[in-house]
């Protein structure tokens, strides 16, 4: 006599990448939209003072390229905080992951844009941004605070829901 036995096998999709990953295509991805308006709004920002921060003379391509790496780079950073703090779980949809990006898209202007950027390129190029760099009508750019806020703002919102999406 015969006898059957069924064996339940677990399957997996395999589309979620890991945090680091999410946030590193989170990244990339914000910081391409962000390079965009950067580019179109801010060009001096990416051929001139991006460049100059690490004391290479102008390039857009150049420019663009230390921009991705700091894009990428900010991404991996974010999923190591939400691992850190546990946070990752708490932010459930693609919704309130957005919206925590936003917020950190707005950290990094204030803190990044508005006072590390300046103060590093004043230091390494000719050109003396304020620091903070939070005047109505930059030396450097008029309209920059607006442009560069709504810029990292972008970059955030991206990052969030490229990452929820990724990591679910």
């Amino acid at each position: 006599m015969a006898s059957e036995t069924t064996t339940q096998t677990a399957t997996d999709t395999g589309t979620a990448l890991e945090s680091w990953q999410a946030g590193l295509v989170g990244g990339i991805v914000g910081g391409l939209a962000f390079g965009v308006l950067m580019t179109m709004q801010m060009e001096m920002i990416i051929v001139e003072a991006i460049p100059g921060m690490y004391g290479v003379g102008a390039s857009g391509m150049i420019g663009w390229t230390i921009h991705m790496a700091h894009s990428a780079v900010l991404g991996v950073v974010f999923a190591a905080i939400l691992d850190l703090g546990g946070l990752g779980d708490q932010l459930d949809t693609n919704l309130t992951m957005g919206l925590a990006d936003l917020g950190y898209g707005l950290v990094l202007w204030v803190v990044l844009a508005s006072f590390v950027m300046p103060a590093w390129v004043g230091a390494m190029t000719e050109i003396a941004p304020p620091v903070p760099d939070w005047n109505a009508a930059s030396a450097i750019v008029p309209d920059w605070n607006a442009a560069s806020a709504m810029g990292h703002a972008v970059y955030g919102v991206l990052l969030g829901i490229v990452y929820a999406v990724l990591s679910a």
